[in-house]
């Protein structure tokens, strides 16, 4: 997916670099590519294209990453609404 932003600078991903072990799951479950490894640690290459669907912080087994599920569905929905298009925010329901 290139160039997928949601709404600038409101997203809820925290992410603690201290805490990583460089397992790399953040990287393998994430679909917008939010982290890539970068000298076996995590790093965030773009915030703004976190969906907080909670798949990182499920899979981090140390802890390093936390995010509030769904906040980002809800912005992709209502962004949707108001510019006339479809919902799509790849997120499971669950």
């Amino acid at each position: 997916m290139t160039q997928f932003n949601y709404l600038k600078n409101v997203v809820t991903l925290k992410y603690d670099s201290s805490k990583c072990i460089g397992c790399g799951m953040c990287v393998t479950v994430c679909p917008h590519r939010v982290f890539k490894l970068d000298k076996k640690k995590a790093s965030i290459t773009n915030i703004d294209k976190c969906m907080e669907c909670g798949a990182c912080e499920l899979n981090c087994i140390t802890g390093a990453i936390s995010v509030k599920k769904g906040v980002g569905c809800a912005a992709a929905v209502l962004n949707s609404y108001f510019n006339n298009g479809v919902v799509s925010c790849s997120c499971d329901s669950n």
